[in-house]
């Protein structure tokens, strides 16, 4: 039986299913389905294979309810070797969210050696067992736990993330598609705690040196500050062959509706 995908087209309009519902409140989406649909649709209008999406900035100043979207994109800049792009989620004629994308042009490393980071040694997806459980979001996303997981408290969490529904109900999900959409979970694995999740995020920024190329994407909580009911938090980002890039956010210190 195939999954149920997060949107389905109605006209010019998303329509968000069920599955979109996000984690403070019964009737808001989660922020990561607006992500990836902002996404989704500059790279489907603006996408060029011999660019990369170097950065992907989402701000999110509203929670849309489960009513039908329009998504509109906005050309800033179609460079040769830059193009900026933005897009917009809204709702009723109201804007939730706006995001940017600035696409740079593929070519030759420059020669000499740059100090990176060496790449994290870690198994597999496939030689970890899954879960027992579904997770807090109830089958939302695949995981498989590498050290640390959701919730806990302490300076060494990682997983692997794989999207195993349709972003878009018919349309194939990108590899960019595929980051942006999982881009959202840096903000709960690096923001919960020992007390559980008290955060939620007002944007995500993406940076990317290279696109994945397998279906699972690695995350390890790298920073989490705070003051004054407000956090910063990143985590870097990886697939199966290596390092890709990272994932940041902002966050306001928030209370969960009853469900």
């Amino acid at each position: 039986m195939t999954a149920e995908p997060f949107f389905r087209r109605d006209g010019a309009l998303y329509q968000p299913t069920q599955f979109s519902r996000g984690p403070w409140s019964p009737t808001s989406l989660h922020g990561r389905v607006v992500a990836g649909l902002l996404a989704h649709v500059i790279e489907a209008r603006h996408g060029d294979p011999d660019m990369i999406p170097a950065r992907f900035t989402i701000d999110m100043y509203r929670l849309p309810d489960l009513s039908a979207a329009e998504v509109t994109v906005t050309p800033i800049r179609e460079g040769h070797r830059i193009k900026v792009i933005d897009a917009e989620y809204i709702v009723g004629g109201v804007s939730h969210a706006r995001a940017t994308c600035q696409f740079l042009r593929k070519s030759e490393n420059p020669e000499g050696n740059v100090w990176s980071p060496p790449n994290w040694q870690v198994p597999k997806p496939a030689d970890i067992p899954p879960p027992d459980d579904r997770g807090p979001m109830g089958g939302m996303w695949a995981t498989r736990r590498i050290e640390g997981d959701f919730g806990t408290f302490g300076p060494d969490k990682r997983l692997w993330m794989s999207d195993f529904r349709e972003l878009v109900e018919g349309e194939a999900l990108s590899p960019f598609g595929r980051v942006a959409l999982a881009a959202d979970f840096a903000s709960p694995f690096a923001n919960s705690g020992d007390k559980g999740l008290g955060w939620i995020n007002s944007d995500i920024t993406v940076y990317l040196a290279r696109l994945p190329v397998t279906e699972w994407v690695g995350f390890e909580v790298r920073n989490h500050q705070h003051d004054a009911g407000v956090s910063v938090a990143e985590c870097w980002l990886y697939d199966e062959q290596g390092p890709i890039g990272s994932s940041s956010c902002a966050a306001l210190a928030q209370r969960r509706r009853p469900q």
